[in-house]
């Protein structure tokens, strides 16, 4: 008598039966998890991509670049990285159509790696900003970009780290950032980072280029307030105090003890020698709270009060130096301006 072996049974090759075939199906709830993703995404995706645009550069000695860009205004303002138009000749922005437009550059801010671009045409979509603020570590984001040049290339992750600083490669230091696993590569830059809601919350920026998953993205509380500079005065006025920061949250007891507004602050991590931090007596540990009796929760909030109005004026800095608050009068310098590498 002959036997068949069971790697030979010709049952193998009949198709499976409904209870087969349902046994490798993922349950019911993890096949509606990954359908409401899905819709998250085409949904920020729809909202958003008609008004991501892959800009084509020409330097001023005549090399190419190409990145990233979108559409932020009505009128056809475009947010994208500094070192993406640094010294850019001419500038051409391709919608996902395929239509082009040339554009010019309206306001460049290298100390954050942000530029604003106007197109010499109408704008059918642009994209609406969204509160940075409100972002939580593990949310869903969407990168959507143009790496290598392919049109529209949409990438999905979660926040990973909030209130990151970072140096990029050019040596400047970029805080208050977005860390992101959504891959990006070069031709992403200047590209939007996307809620689910479909609403811009980063400007993507940089790379590791020895890492996996960690990519990093300008928050859009920073990109809000540069942008409006840039596109009224062409450039970013700063004082300049000389300190790099983290923000940290507080102890609740001490904030409630202090009576402080905020539940977080600007730990300084370093003082520059030449700066005016250091010259007042401000020192590494020192937590900034409130800047001329203005709370300061975080990088942006500090950023935001360094404004060309208190260049050379004393402005009382309130921190905490070992749980203990303190008033201290620095008179910040104004920033030189800086040229993207």
């Amino acid at each position: 008598m002959t036997y068949l072996s069971p790697i030979n049974d010709p049952r193998d090759d009949a198709p499976p039966t409904s209870a087969e075939a349902a046994a490798t199906l993922p349950p019911a709830d993890d096949i509606a998890l990954l359908d409401a993703y899905s819709r998250a995404v085409i949904g920020a995706v729809d909202k958003v991509g008609p008004a991501v645009l892959h800009l084509q550069v020409t330097g001023a000695r005549g090399g190419a670049g190409s990145g990233s860009g979108v559409v932020f205004t009505p009128d056809a303002y475009v947010l994208t990285n500094s070192h993406v138009v640094s010294e850019a000749r001419k500038i051409e922005a391709t919608f996902p159509d395929g239509r082009t437009l040339a554009a010019d550059i309206i306001g460049d801010d290298p100390d954050t790696d942000l530029a604003v671009l106007r197109l010499n045409g109408e704008a059918q979509n642009y994209a609406r900003l969204g509160d940075s603020r409100k972002l939580r570590v593990g949310q869903l984001v969407v990168a959507i970009g143009n790496p290598f040049g392919f049109q529209c290339t949409v990438t999905a992750g979660v926040i990973s780290a909030l209130g990151r600083s970072l140096r990029a490669r050019s040596g400047r230091l970029i805080d208050s950032v977005i860390q992101t696993d959504a891959a990006l590569n070069p031709g992403n830059s200047g590209g939007p980072l996307v809620t689910g809601a479909g609403e811009v919350v980063g400007i993507n920026t940089a790379i590791i280029g020895i890492a996996q998953g960690i990519c990093f993205s300008i928050s859009a509380a920073t990109v809000e307030f540069v942008a409006a500079r840039l596109i009224r005065e062409g450039r970013v006025r700063r004082c300049y105090i000389g300190v790099a920061g983290q923000n940290v949250p507080l102890p609740r007891r001490v904030a409630r003890f202090h009576a402080l507004p905020r539940e977080s602050g600007v730990r300084i991590q370093s003082t520059a020698p030449d700066g005016a931090a250091r010259a007042a007596g401000l020192t590494s540990g020192d937590i900034i709270v409130a800047v001329d009796g203005l709370p300061v929760a975080d990088i942006d909030e500090l950023h935001r009060l360094m404004t060309e109005e208190r260049v050379g004026k004393p402005v009382p800095f309130t921190v905490l130096r070992l749980a203990k608050k303190h008033d201290i009068v620095v008179v910040p310098r104004e920033a030189p301006p800086r040229t993207a590498p």
